[in-house]
């Protein structure tokens, strides 16, 4: 039996995809360009006698940021070890690097064996049947007229690493709504739809103030047709205050956890994260 540990091409990773899939994690039908964007190597697979059977994602951001996520063993081959040395070829990839995480809730004693440490809870909320789409106001636009420099400037208040790169691709795939709120000629806010297994995740949703959040929250979840999903930080009371003035119910929890010092955002205006898989 070998078990060889390297980078996944692109075709590997739908394989990957379709695991989070199953595993009922609702990545977006289209994220994978925008996750390859970041880091292509950062994407690690296990293969067994020529099989892949385990993942794990790797992701080298600028400024000494990385995150871990896709983190999977196929059902079958599990309880051998095989997860363990693909986290280990993981961790030393990104030696050197303050690595981020959200993990699920069970696994958290076992990332804490690594040196992650605990910084707060996400919490995956569900609006079931969001209302028929209304008109927007003025101050919403759609985010893709502002310019990325301005975009991703602003996105950097709310993320641990300038993700210009990743940004391009995100706003760019298939089947994307984006919205953004601009008022007295300055940007305030933003967020991205996008389509996922059985409904529609938004994220990231980045806000100076929850009624800013709010409105476009409604503006990009509204005339959807299907169920909204969003990732809550629960550390941000305004953004619990808002899914459950909505009506929201939650759907799962997971772990936002770090192996050195917890990196200073604004998390106040963190209403929703952008993904589980990459922060």
């Amino acid at each position: 039996m070998s078990y060889e540990i390297r980078s996944l091409h692109p075709d590997e990773m739908q394989t990957v995809v379709s695991w989070a899939l199953a595993e009922g994690w609702k990545p977006g039908l289209h994220d994978l360009n925008a996750f390859l964007a970041v880091d292509p190597s950062g994407f690690l697979g296990g293969f067994l006698d020529g099989e892949l059977v385990s993942s794990i994602s790797a992701i080298r951001y600028p400024d000494g940021f990385a995150f871990v996520g896709f983190y999977i063993v196929r059902p079958g081959c599990r309880g051998k070890g095989l997860g363990y040395r693909l986290w280990q070829a993981a961790m030393e990839r990104l030696s050197g690097f303050n690595m981020g995480l959200d993990g699920v809730t069970a696994q958290v004693d076992n990332y804490a064996k690594s040196g992650f440490r605990l910084a707060h809870p996400n919490r995956r909320y569900v609006l079931e049947s969001p209302a028929p789409a209304v008109p927007a106001d003025g101050d919403v636009v759609d985010a893709r007229v502002i310019p990325l420099s301005e975009l991703a400037a602003f996105d950097r208040r709310f993320f641990p690493a300038a993700r210009r790169d990743f940004l391009a691709a995100w706003l760019s795939q298939p089947e994307r709504r984006t919205r953004a709120i601009v008022r007295g000629g300055r940007l305030v806010a933003y967020g991205v739809a996008r389509p996922c297994d059985g409904g529609q995740r938004i994220g990231p949703l980045f806000a100076e103030a929850s009624a800013q959040a709010r409105d476009l929250f409604l503006s990009l979840a509204g005339g959807q047709g299907q169920p909204v999903f969003l990732d809550v930080p629960v550390r941000n009371s305004a953004a619990v205050a808002m899914v459950n003035d909505l009506g929201m119910s939650s759907v799962f929890d997971t772990a936002r956890m770090y192996s050195r010092e917890e990196p200073v955002i604004e998390h106040d205006g963190v209403f929703g994260i952008t993904s589980l898989e990459l922060g």
